[in-house]
């Protein structure tokens, strides 16, 4: 009896110890998001009113733009893009009355207004600037942050003019009801929506022409881990690098190891600078078992990889093992932000070899 009643306090201790650990990181994940939203603005802010002085962009040209980008991007590497910071003006100009500004002594302190209804990502904003119409940018905003879509499925309906449909249909319960079934697989929790590709990580500071060995990638990440893991998205808290995993016979080292606490899964990256062959999936298959088996609690879903790579394949997606496996992914990763016409076609080809995968 006394060790049965032990046994249950321990889990009722580590229940409110887990309890506390998620709502920490879930203020963590939060409090980032909220001041890169804030920065982004305040940037945009700053170069609309106070550089620009509200000319149009044919008026100013590319001169003020082009050598703030230059200099910031030199202080602070990337993420500074021109493309970037007529990223922050549109969002400031769509966005003026998000944030307010009260003075306390000598010191400026930014707050959501009372007109917000609070904060999507920035990934959601950024995603958002492509509709030029106020009305219907204001409406997939407010649904984005109301039926708490992912930034797939906003894009997916954005794509797919859900709002013009809606709008034009004398029956919106079926228009409604086939978003439904065609996004289901954006909103449910579940691993695919928490695996990101392509990942573009410009912010690594590698030029589009450099050699560089996987060290050096996972180097890079590491310097700039804060900004990895919002690319990769929600709920991804860091354990370590070179994790050390020994069996009877050998020593294996993984690259990157992460925990989502949304999933309640280990996430582990392995990272390779050019195309994912099979024995690259195969290690990762191994290194799955092996963490499932070896450091996976009774509280943790099953053991997610993902091979990050120079780029994918789609005979690997149709017919190796990554085939049809909720465990084991591969996606790309871009080291600048390409065009959005680029990013479209990218974003295309691996829905492609997604469904490859799935088919």
């Amino acid at each position: 009896m006394a060790s049965t009643h032990k046994q249950d306090f321990d889990l009722r201790l580590y229940k409110r110890a887990c309890d506390i650990i998620d709502k920490a990181r879930e203020d963590a994940y939060r409090h980032i998001n909220y001041e890169l939203v804030l920065r982004n603005w305040r940037l945009g802010k700053l170069i609309s009113e106070d550089d620009l002085n509200g000319k149009d962009r044919a008026e100013y040209g590319l001169g003020i733009i082009q050598s703030l980008s230059e200099s910031l991007t030199e202080s602070y590497g990337r993420g500074f893009s021109r493309r970037d910071l007529y990223n922050y003006i549109s969002f400031y100009r769509t966005n003026t009355t998000l944030f307010i500004a009260t003075t306390h002594g000598d010191t400026i302190v930014y707050s959501l207004s009372a007109q917000s209804s609070g904060l999507l990502s920035w990934t959601h904003y950024r995603t958002l600037l492509q509709i030029s119409d106020k009305a219907e940018r204001e409406w997939y905003e407010n649904e984005a942050r109301n039926q708490t879509w992912s930034v797939r499925t906003l894009q997916r309906n954005i794509s797919s003019q859900y709002y013009r449909r809606l709008l034009s249909s004398q029956k919106k319960e079926i228009v409604e009801q086939e978003m439904l079934q065609l996004t289901v697989h954006t909103q449910s929790v579940d691993p695919t929506e928490f695996i990101k590709n392509p990942v573009v990580g410009e912010f690594l500071g590698f030029k589009a022409d450099s050699s560089f060995k996987e060290s050096d990638l996972e180097t890079a990440i590491i310097d700039n881990l804060e900004r990895f893991i919002l690319e990769m998205g929600k709920g991804f808290a860091f354990v370590g690098r070179q994790q050390h995993i020994h069996t009877e016979k050998e020593d294996y080292y993984i690259d990157l190891v992460f925990y989502n606490y949304i999933l309640k899964s280990f996430v582990l990256i392995d990272l390779k600078t050019s195309k994912i062959t099979h024995q690259d999936v195969g290690q990762m298959d191994m290194y799955i078992r092996m963490y499932d088996e070896l450091k996976r609690t009774d509280g943790d879903n099953p053991t997610i990889g993902i091979v990050l790579c120079g780029d994918t394949d789609e005979d690997i997606a149709r017919y190796s093992i990554l085939h049809d496996n909720n465990q084991l992914f591969a996606s790309k990763y871009m080291l600048y932000m390409p065009t959005p016409e680029q990013l479209k076609q990218e974003i295309e080809r691996q829905k492609t070899i997604f469904y490859l995968k799935h088919k």
